[in-house]
């Protein structure tokens, strides 16, 4: 711990920072406020005070992913001005279009792990998303549902936690601002291991469900079959792309067919729910979480 803590400082406040203060004091005391309140309400709060010392944000939330369960929210750093309708929205289902999701999920190295470290939004989304309706939703997406309007960033640390859960803490500024710059993800990427070490104490400490309590199977499948029973399991496949913001061309890849029978599919989906475009395939998913 005393390693991540000088290379963290090192990064933060530059080589003198060992000799200096109070900045020595700040980012020890704020690592100190972390460990102090793990296992309880605080502790959100807290690891915001120390992460903003390596770049700041506007808002944050920390949640718990898992391919078998509902998200477990294990902070809700939005703003008081975000609609709590977004957020109901987002926890019954939306979530599963959200690409820190898909990446939570995903198995994507030997052993099964999540893809551990600091992301930006736009380094995990698929090639469409930000031509898709969840990216600028303010029904279903909380961040977007501010008074501030959508955002200008979206970054996040994937911080795998045991059990099939994958932590995602993300960070993101509002639209008006700027980008996180090279030397800010640097100074957050250096903090990586103790809010790492201090995330997954909090997550041992915190009251989670029996093992018997959780339900089997995947939880995409299973809110994406309710919410589009009439489709055939591939239609379903194709919808789920379709609605994550993958292009004709991503479906195709990824599930093994050509780009022609990704667009015969497409027509069929559309056909059979009685829609004419993906616009209105979102707004179905949006008011079958709304039931």
């Amino acid at each position: 711990m005393m390693k991540a803590y000088e290379d963290a400082a090192e990064l933060l406040y530059g080589e003198s920072h060992m000799i200096a203060e109070p900045m020595d004091s700040m980012i020890a005391g704020a690592i100190a406020g972390v460990f102090a309140s793990s296992g309880g309400p605080g502790f959100g709060a807290a690891l915001d005070q120390l992460t903003r010392l390596g770049a700041g944000f506007d808002m944050s939330c920390i949640f718990g992913f898992s391919p078998h369960m509902p998200p477990a929210v294990i902070h809700d750093g939005y703003s008081e001005t975000t609609d709590r309708k977004a957020l109901k929205s987002y926890l019954r289902g939306a979530y599963l279009l959200d690409p820190f999701y898909a990446a939570s999920v995903s198995p994507v190295r030997e052993g099964g792990m999540a893809r551990e470290g600091l992301w930006r939004m736009r380094d995990l989304a698929p090639d469409a998303y930000f031509e898709g309706a969840f990216a600028w939703s303010q029904e279903v997406h909380p961040c977007i549902s501010d008074q501030a309007g959508t955002l200008v960033e979206e970054i996040g640390f994937l911080i795998p936690l045991g059990s099939d859960v994958t932590a995602t803490y993300s960070l993101m500024r509002n639209r008006g601002g700027s980008a996180f710059d090279e030397g800010e993800t640097a100074r957050l990427t250096a903090l990586q291991p103790v809010i790492t070490a201090s995330l997954r104490q909090h997550w041992a400490l915190m009251q989670h469900p029996a093992p018997a309590a959780v339900p089997a199977g995947p939880q995409s499948e299973k809110v994406f079959a309710a919410a589009f029973q009439s489709l055939t399991p591939a239609q379903q496949a194709v919808t789920k792309l379709i609605l994550r913001g993958h292009s004709n061309l991503s479906i195709a890849g990824h599930i093994g067919i050509t780009e022609g029978t990704v667009k015969l599919h497409r027509y069929n989906i559309y056909r059979r729910l009685g829609i004419t475009g993906q616009a209105e395939l979102f707004q179905r998913f949006i008011d079958f979480l709304g039931r």
